[in-house]
């Protein structure tokens, strides 16, 4: 269902709201300077410039102060991966 372009839930999981989504990725980015990303990237080798972000699952969560937040690049737990309560979420 992620591949598919849907957002995926958990029954069990304890925030509300909370779901994971596929971000397709990026070619041929050019990283704005200043930002963390051209920032880690500056002093690349020439010809090793990074062009694109890969395909991952972000998660729209609750951060540790109680806020809505984004986490890129969500990893599932061995629970996560095979449990059977995971949802479509409209």
């Amino acid at each position: 269902m992620l591949k598919a372009g849907h957002k995926v839930a958990r029954k069990g999981w304890n925030g509300k709201g909370m779901f994971i989504f596929m971000v397709p990725g990026t070619e041929d980015l050019d990283f704005t300077p200043g930002t963390p990303y051209a920032e880690a990237l500056d002093n690349v080798e020439e010809g090793d410039e990074c062009r694109e972000i890969l395909p991952h699952i972000d998660m729209y969560t609750i951060n540790a102060h109680g806020r809505r937040a984004m986490l890129p690049g969500w990893l599932a737990s061995q629970s996560d991966m095979l449990s059977e309560d995971w949802t479509v979420v409209e």
